[in-house]
């Protein structure tokens, strides 16, 4: 079998999925969100940003209020009415399950805003990932944050994308539990552990597969917004899913509205949101993909910046500074403080020159500097990289 596993490694503090040892962090996403977005999220301690709503309406279903009617027979199925009343949407044809059904097991993992323990589902036998969320006194504003990722997890559906199986909370409840399929492991981790060296078999694989849940996303108006290794979760037979959705936000590319820039951990932050960008789409995601694909291939994180400002330079010294065009036609509030007084050149196919022949094309293609150029997630599934052998990675 292809995806052969030792112990996993360390992954971010920000997204842990399981107890490691130490890593040094990719810094994550902070500072305050933009205003404009519905939904746009304000830094919290660890830098991550803050889960808060206001502003004009996100694009997609409606996470908040529902009928009369439907908001009893939600409080009647045993929904608290504190979820039902600003998250009613989000629960729709669901009823939830009840906290004696499941069996935690232990703790393995645990953020700012949640903690995660290994569970028995006690109906079913099945081990699962129960997600405790916590929220700062029952504010509404937090739990509509909430129900935005629930609504966006319902909506798709998907093999390389975390299943939502279900809800754990009563009507007398003042927390929520999220219950998920289980994951053995998390692709940062696993890249991080000296027992493991993935073969080229396994990093198309699991590029396969990333771009595939991407274009499931994608298709269905959401944006992740957060893809980085310790999101990309592994089982042990190679199956890989995007997770963590806490940043992901639906989108319409015909109805465009402001979005915040301050999102994505800041290795895989493509240049346009470094430089202020508050209109931007599927593109972000395909930049941080590329980030992944050529620190799998390179072994190690391909522009590992401390501040927004360095990352900036890495990025233009690695992938070249945009065009006069691009910054013209760009108009990105940061451009006049950020704009190089001399350009840099693309250097890729220089720097990543032992990289195989196949899959420098599309580390090229991802790594664009303007956004458009990155294509989608469907054309990146067309490469010449993955025409090979899919029973190799399994």
């Amino acid at each position: 079998m292809g995806c052969v596993f030792g112990r996993a490694g360390a992954s971010p503090p920000a997204a842990p999925r399981r107890k490691r040892g130490k890593e040094k962090a990719s810094p994550q996403p902070g500072a305050a969100a933009a205003a404009a977005e519905a939904g746009s999220p304000s830094a919290g301690g660890d830098g991550r940003p803050r889960r808060r709503l206001g502003g004009r309406k996100a694009a997609g279903p409606r996470q908040g209020c529902v009928p009369a009617a439907a908001a009893a027979e939600q409080l009647a199925a045993g929904w608290p009415p504190w979820l039902v009343a600003v998250a009613g949407e989000a629960l729709r044809g669901w009823a939830p399950r009840r906290a004696d059904t499941f069996e935690k097991l232990n703790k393995i993992g645990s953020g700012t805003y949640s903690n995660v323990y290994r569970a028995r589902d006690t109906v079913s036998g099945r081990i699962v990932a129960l997600k405790k969320v916590r929220f700062d006194n029952l504010e509404p504003e937090s739990v509509k944050f909430m129900a935005r990722e629930i609504l966006i997890l319902r909506r798709l559906d998907h093999p390389n994308v975390i299943k939502l199986e279900g809800l754990v909370t009563s009507r007398m409840s003042c927390s929520l539990y999220l219950v998920f399929e289980y994951m053995e492991h998390d692709l940062a981790g696993l890249a991080a552990s000296p027992d493991v060296k993935f073969t080229l078999p396994q990093i198309k694989c699991y590029m396969q597969q990333l771009l595939s849940g991407l274009e499931h996303c994608h298709d269905n108006n959401v944006l992740h917004r957060d893809i980085k290794g310790s999101n990309l979760l592994l089982d042990n037979n190679g199956i890989l899913k995007i997770a963590d959705f806490g940043l992901a936000t639906f989108f319409d590319p015909r109805h465009k509205r402001p979005m915040t820039s301050r999102v994505v951990t800041l290795w895989y932050r493509p240049p346009e949101l470094l430089l202020g960008a508050t209109d931007y789409g599927v593109g972000i995601d395909l930049w941080s993909a590329g980030c992944i694909l050529a620190e799998l291939l390179y072994g190690k994180p391909i522009m590992p910046g401390r501040t927004e400002v360095e990352q900036l330079h890495k990025i233009f010294k690695l992938c070249g500074s945009p065009s006069e065009e691009y910054w013209k036609k760009s108009k990105l509030p940061h451009a006049t403080i950020f704009k190089p007084q001399q350009p840099y050149k693309r250097c890729i196919r220089e720097t990543f020159k032992d990289f195989p022949a196949s899959a420098l094309p599309l580390v090229e293609t991802l790594l664009a500097i303007d956004p458009a150029e990155r294509q989608t997630a469907t054309a990146a599934l067309h490469s010449d990289v993955f025409f090979f052998n899919r029973a190799l990675c399994l």
